[in-house]
């Protein structure tokens, strides 16, 4: 036998683009060019050279001596970022704002003495994060509504529709398909909610110096503390925020990343609960996410239908549901000040969340769009259950005959075990209502049956909840969003 031994090279040579250094599979695999780009060092190091113009711009409005020359020169050079010249600076003072200041500085000779001035690395990295966390919000908050919108053309749709309720994951009382989506959709919009209240409430670090204090800004306007505050607030309102921290040590506050970063979980933990009762309906063939023609389900048996879109959400969700686990202990150990044991792990975390969040609601969209009910399916179900289910009613109308409710009890306890016994034992169809038919005591009620077995009777005020829930939760939340949804699809409410 011939032996294959195949050596792998062991350090091939670095290059991003030939698929030799590792790329996360958030970036390359699931998410938006929007969000990746909201993450990628053009934006970051882009949005540092803008916060620099901002800075020197507002410095020259309350007196400071920076000519229009200089501001022109910063302005000519926000986006051509030489990434090499950068990296080799970092290399040399191990520091990468500094970096970045002599890279700018090499562009704008005229504006290097007025780059960064008074200000700390902060002022600049964590005024770019919360950029980026607004941006981030911007991009999700939209997508949101998509999948709110579409979930609720599907509950509309099947509002009516009946189908078993579980509870304990046994067959309960009957509810309707539109409205269990409804327990999905308002799910959904209890996301949106806190989302969208994050993103109203996001404030702006801005011009607060090494501990927060401003004191190098108000040693530059000679003790002018008013010109300090003014300083703070037009860089905050350069930069599109309408209101910045009055309190902050060297950073802004870590619980921001916390709330961030629980809230974007929360809404994993949304998905993960729809996704998986998809999942439990798919395998119950009553309810499937779209399939394309040319899908393959699985390698060895050509039969399959997995519900890979659902599985992959709940596999994004669970990644996000875990961040929070870094974002608590990074707040709960900023020692006085700031420590900077937060920067790696802070990199890490904030990208993913916003990342695997935009992923899954990519693919939720698309799960959304592309539901697929089996009625059938559901009846046969439903016909399965619903004698036994009925035995109230059966019962209720037989008094109305005249029976005695004990006595009737009895007759149908006998007759309903018997049932049971052939289902569980025989594997046979439920026949209580053949046997029912067929029993001389229930005569009275023999030409009700159809009536008391009719599903629709069995859901209450489902249909109507659906219409109520559609009409006022989630039409107002579509109407934030009018013109950043697809027109076509439109609830009827």
């Amino acid at each position: 036998m011939t032996e294959y031994i195949v050596k792998i090279q062991a350090t091939p040579k670095m290059d991003k683009t030939s698929g030799s250094t590792y790329q996360s599979p958030l970036s390359s695999r699931y998410t938006s060019p929007e969000m990746n780009f909201n993450f990628s060092d053009q934006k970051k190091f882009s949005t540092w050279r803008k916060l620099w113009l901002y800075l020197a711009q507002a410095e020259q409005e309350l007196g400071l001596p920076i000519l229009d020359t200089q501001l022109a020169e910063m302005a000519a050079h926000l986006e051509d970022i030489d990434l090499a010249a950068a990296a080799e600076h970092e290399r040399r003072v191990r520091h990468d704002v500094m970096a970045h200041v002599h890279t700018f500085a090499a562009a704008c000779p005229l504006a290097a003495g007025v780059i960064h001035l008074g200000a700390t690395s902060c002022f600049v990295g964590d005024n770019t994060d919360l950029i980026v966390i607004r941006d981030g919000l911007d991009i999700l908050l939209p997508r949101l509504g998509r999948c709110i919108q579409r979930l609720g053309i599907f509950s509309e749709k099947y509002a009516a529709l009946p189908t078993l309720g579980f509870t304990h994951l046994q067959p309960a009382q009957l509810t309707t398909v539109g409205k269990r989506s409804c327990l999905w959709l308002q799910d959904l919009v209890l996301d949106e909610q806190t989302l969208r209240q994050l993103r109203k409430d996001l404030r702006f670090r801005g011009v607060k110096g090494t501990t927060g204090t401003q004191a190098s800004f108000l040693q530059l306007f000679a003790g002018d503390h008013d010109k300090v505050v003014r300083l703070d607030r037009r860089v905050t309102e350069l930069a599109g925020f309408s209101s910045c921290y009055t309190i902050c040590g060297q950073t802004y506050p870590r619980k921001l990343d916390v709330m961030m970063v629980q809230a974007l979980a929360s809404l994993g933990a949304s998905a993960h609960k729809m996704c998986t009762d998809i999942r439990l309906l798919a395998s119950m063939k009553e309810l499937e996410e779209p399939f394309e023609k040319s899908q393959i389900g699985s390698s060895a048996m050509p039969y399959k239908r997995n519900p890979m879109r659902s599985e992959r959400c709940c596999a994004l969700a669970r990644h996000l549901m875990a961040l929070p686990s870094n974002a608590l202990p990074t707040a709960a150990t900023q020692w006085m000040e700031r420590t900077l044991d937060d920067s790696a792990n802070r990199r890490l975390t904030l990208s993913e969340a916003f990342l695997a969040a935009d992923g899954l609601l990519l693919t939720l969209q698309n799960i959304t769009e592309g539901l697929v009910v089996y009625p059938r399916v559901i009846q046969r179900h439903i016909q399965q259950e619903l004698p036994f289910m009925a035995s109230e009613n059966i019962i209720m109308a037989m008094v109305k005959a005249g029976a005695d409710r004990q006595e009737c009890h009895e007759q149908l306890r006998q007759l309903s075990q018997a049932a049971g016994d052939r289902v569980k034992q025989e594997g046979a169809d439920n026949d209580l209502v053949e046997r029912l038919r067929a029993c001389a005591y229930f005569e009275p009620v023999h030409g009700q049956m159809d009536a008391l077995l009719e599903p629709a009777s069995f859901t209450g005020r489902a249909a109507e909840q659906v219409t109520q829930f559609l009409a006022e939760e989630v039409a107002p939340v579509l109407e934030r969003y009018r013109g950043q949804l697809d027109d076509a699809a439109e609830l009827h409410i």
